[in-house]
């Protein structure tokens, strides 16, 4: 908690003082980064296995999402490596969609039940 007192003084004292405290916006896009890494492995790892499969079907539309956002962005792509990387994203985004319907699909056919097998007259299977 010191450390964060001494850093609202560092940053007051430089706005008193007419400096503006700068951070290098890739380090702060890294910072969220590795937060929201922590932060989705502790939410992940304390959903019941009972509700993997609905969540998992809300995230498959999330990430419908991003393959339309994928597709707008390669629209507007004008360089050549522009146009790559949004091939890829558009590519694994869509990829990421359908594995995640494939596995939903085959989570839900677990709770189906099995066909029996139709009775002979003699009444064996």
């Amino acid at each position: 908690m010191t450390s964060l007192n001494n850093f609202h003084l560092v940053a007051q004292h430089a706005a008193q003082s007419g400096h503006q405290v700068n951070s290098h916006p890739i380090l702060a896009s890294l910072t969220v980064f590795i937060l929201s890494i922590f932060i989705g492995i502790e939410v992940i790892s304390r959903v019941p296995s009972l509700l993997h499969t609905p969540l998992m079907s809300g995230s498959n539309a999330i990430h419908g999402v991003i393959v339309v956002g994928a597709m707008l962005v390669l629209g507007q792509a004008t360089s050549t490596i522009e146009q790559i990387l949004g091939f890829f994203a558009v590519f694994l985004a869509t990829l990421n969609v359908v594995g995640g319907f494939v596995v939903t699909d085959r989570m839900l056919g677990m709770f189906k039940t099995k066909p029996q097998a139709p009775k002979t007259q003699d009444g064996s299977k």
